[in-house]
């Protein structure tokens, strides 16, 4: 065990997120996030570059998690259905975080800097999905076109999700949420 405990990083989390629910994103400093957590301001910085970071520190897992899956897909898959299983793939980091995903987005939806600041990151994602697409071979736009689409749907499933008082089982609404939106392109 280190010299600051165990899950220093956890902790940090786990301390900024109550106090910006508490007191606002803005008016939180690092300093009382660090001292919330039983830790120093130069052990913040160790884990995050910022306190917006500690909100979107799970962005690098949801990527790889959603670019993997998009990347195990079998050979023949059809690009949005490989985007799918990329997205089923990312369930496994929200199915048993209900509560702290409902928390962390009120937190964001209160603060248009860190509105921006998702939409970035969702960006990103949209390019590393569109990246493991040109990888199985599917040329541009439709790489592109089927990753930006995979984004709305992901979007989507997490908003529904997190809205849900008994959210659903992450997977069944991955799949609902593409017939809906195969429903709409398709005028019905």
């Amino acid at each position: 065990m280190g010299r600051w405990g165990n899950d220093a990083r956890g902790r940090l989390e786990e301390a900024a997120l109550a106090l910006y629910t508490e007191r606002g994103f803005e008016q939180t400093t690092v300093a009382e996030i660090a001292e919330r957590a039983g830790l120093t301001e130069r052990t913040f910085f160790r884990h995050f570059a910022d306190k917006r970071e500690v909100l979107f520190s799970g962005s690098d897992l949801l990527k790889t998690l959603v670019v993997g899956g998009v990347e195990a897909a079998p050979p023949g898959t059809a690009p949005m259905a490989a985007v799918m299983a990329g997205l089923e793939a990312a369930g496994t980091r929200f199915q048993d975080s209900v509560p702290h995903s409902r928390q962390r987005q009120r937190v964001i939806d209160a603060n248009a800097e860190l509105q921006a600041r998702e939409l970035s990151k969702l960006a990103m994602l949209s390019g590393a999905v569109a990246g493991a697409l040109r990888r199985r071979g599917v040329s541009d736009p439709a790489a592109a076109l089927t990753a930006e689409a995979g984004v709305l749907v992901f979007k989507t499933v997490f908003e529904r999700w997190i809205a849900d008082a008994a959210p659903q089982d992450w997977s069944r609404l991955v799949w609902a949420t593409l017939d809906d939106l195969r429903a709409v392109t398709a005028g019905d």
